[in-house]
This record gives C-alpha cells, structure tokens and sequence, in this order.
C-alpha cells in the first residue's frame, strides 16, 4: 500500500547548509528542495491509456530476470499464469518478444546534479553503449517540467553527444518530479510499441498540486515502464569524519529524512509501472546497472488473455511464473474499456 504525503501539506522546505562535510568537489553550498503540495489535491482522475491490442485482449509484457538480474530466456506458455482482479485467466497468446527498445532518458536537471553526481550521470554512456543498432534513444531533462535535449533516434553517437552536452541548472529551482514523470507518460502514449523511461533522479520533488490518488491508475495502466536510477549515493555521505555539532545533527537528521523520502518517491514510480530501481554509490555499479538495463530493455515475454469483461474500470493483474528464484516485473493494471470508448 502507497503511503500518503500529508507532511507535504504546508508547502516546501528548504536546506541551505555552507558547512556540512559533504563531498569534497569544492562546491560550498548544495540546495535540497523536499516536499510539495500534498499529494490528495483537487484534480478529478485522468485515465491513462489500456493494455490492449483491441477491445477483446489484454497484453502484458513480462521480464523475469535470475538473481543477478540477467533476463531469464527459455520459458514457455505453460510455465505462466495470469491472474485478472484475482481469478486465473486463459493465456490465449504468448510470445518470446525481442524487440528494438524505445528508450527516453528522464535526466534531473538541478544543482544536485550539476554539483555532485554529473559523473554518475555520464556512466549512462554504457547504456547507450549497450543498446542494439535499432534501438531508439530520447533525452529530457526537467527541473520545472521536462524540456526536449534529443527527439528518438538510432544514432547513439549522437545521442552521447547530447548527453555530455546537457547544461544543467545552476543556481536554486524547481524539481517537479512528479508532474514531470506524468507529462512525460503521456506524451509517450502516443507512440505505438514498447517504451521504456531511465529515470535518472535523486527523488527530490517539488510538484504543486500532484494528487497520487489520480497519478497512479495512469501510471498503472500507461504501456511505459519506469526503471529509476537514484543519483542521490555521493550526496548523502560526509566526506570526511568530524564530530558534528547538535545543530548540524538535526540538520544532518532532517537531511537524511529527506533522502528517504526521495527513495520512497523513486520506488513508488518504478513500481507503479512494473519497473524497478537502483541505488548506487559508485560509477562501476552505475556502470553495471546500465548494461543490465539495456539486456532488461528488448527482451521480455507478452502474454495476452481475453478480459472478462470491459467495464470500464481498472483491473489488476497478477502474473506468476513456475520457475523458482526468479524476479517477475509486468505493468501491475489494465483498464478495462467498454467497447467503442477511449479511455
């Protein structure tokens, strides 16, 4: 169950701290911006786009991955169950699916980044050293909402380019996380097949008005995965040992909430939409998480079933596999859209 954020409620506050031990780049200042308008705002609920081919199928696409989190191939139909609101349903499709990925990277753009964590942002150069030829990269940053770096292309030569050449925002800012993430899932459900969004983010969000009661259904049921990459690793460690006075404590203590809370926001978009997330420390994890990303990005398994029926409303699904020691992700709901309508 997703907790609420009701100690977002009185607004945003914020750290400004010149003499914490943080690591030493020779930055004297790091702005943290944590909380938001509460996540229980007004607006009405905005139904987010089916998993479906046509008004009588529902595919969903499966990655199970060993415990190294390399994808598991060589499972059949009749080593998968699937389960609508509860009840098994028929698998009347299934597919081993290896197709050219279309991957957005979701780049934080504030000073965390430009500060402390750039380098671990150009490790997502193996990433793009991983992909296939045919797979298709995008990049956006946001800070305020998300702003256009490179449209789709093959051309990963270009797409490194692009990624070194992001000028991130110095100074203090906005970081709408959330509203971000949501105008991002949109714009994608307007392009056909399998899409992917590398959110690369310390969790830090700043979004007004951001209500999760409505977010998550569209999350739930849009055909776009989320796998999250936190950069908040080098942030949240002191560079040296120092005894620390009792206010830098209860600063350092307030600090460290906030990271937590940045963790919870990370996962909650990752799971919302069958994806997973990383925490890392240094630039050879990031490094190993990203080849594991782009192995995760083509290959998956998509079973369908015919829903039993189309009222309307969202349906979780459940899907279990019969194979011990695996990791099972796939989209966690499908609206179940009443022939003719779109939802």
């Amino acid at each position: 169950m997703l907790r609420s954020r009701t100690w977002r409620r009185n607004g945003a506050f914020i750290i400004l701290r010149h003499d914490w031990p943080w690591p030493a780049i020779g930055c004297a200042c790091f702005l943290l911006l944590f909380a938001c308008q509460a996540l229980c705002g007004q607006q009405p609920p905005v139904p987010g786009p089916p998993l479906r081919v046509s008004v009588n199928r529902v595919d969903v696409g499966v990655t199970v991955s060993d415990e190294r989190g390399r994808f598991v191939a060589g499972l059949d139909r009749a080593d998968f169950q699937i389960f609508d609101d509860g009840t098994e349903q028929p698998i009347v499709d299934f597919l081993r699916s290896e197709e050219p990925a279309q991957v957005l990277l979701l780049i934080e753009g504030g000073p965390p980044v430009l500060f402390f964590a750039k380098g671990h942002l150009l490790a997502a150069d193996q990433l793009l050293a991983n992909l296939a030829p045919d797979d298709r990269v995008a990049i956006l940053t946001y800070t305020r909402g998300p702003e256009g770096v490179l449209d789709f292309t093959t051309d990963k030569n270009e797409a490194r380019g692009a990624l070194r050449g992001i000028r991130f925002t110095e100074g203090f800012g906005e970081l709408n996380l959330f509203s971000s993430v949501a105008a991002t899932v949109e714009a994608l459900a307007r392009i056909p097949g399998k899409k992917t969004i590398v959110l690369l983010s310390t969790g830090v969000d700043t979004s007004p008005e951001v209500n999760w009661a409505s977010l998550l259904p569209r999350l739930q049921t849009a055909d776009v995965r989320i796998l999250a990459v936190s950069l908040s690793g080098d942030i949240r460690q002191p560079s040296k040992k120092r005894k620390l006075t009792e206010k830098e404590k209860a600063d350092r203590a307030q600090l460290q909430a906030g990271f937590s809370e940045g963790d919870r926001s990370l996962r909650e978009l990752s799971q919302a939409t069958g994806g997973r997330v990383y925490f890392l420390q240094d630039r050879k994890d990031f490094a190993a998480a990203y080849r594991e990303i782009a192995d995760l990005l083509r290959h998956e398994y998509s079973i369908a079933f015919s829903p039993p029926g189309l009222d309307g409303k969202v349906h979780l699904l459940r899907v279990e596999v019969k194979r011990p020691g695996v990791r099972l992700e796939h989209r966690p709901a499908y609206l179940a859209a009443a022939t003719g309508k779109t939802p």
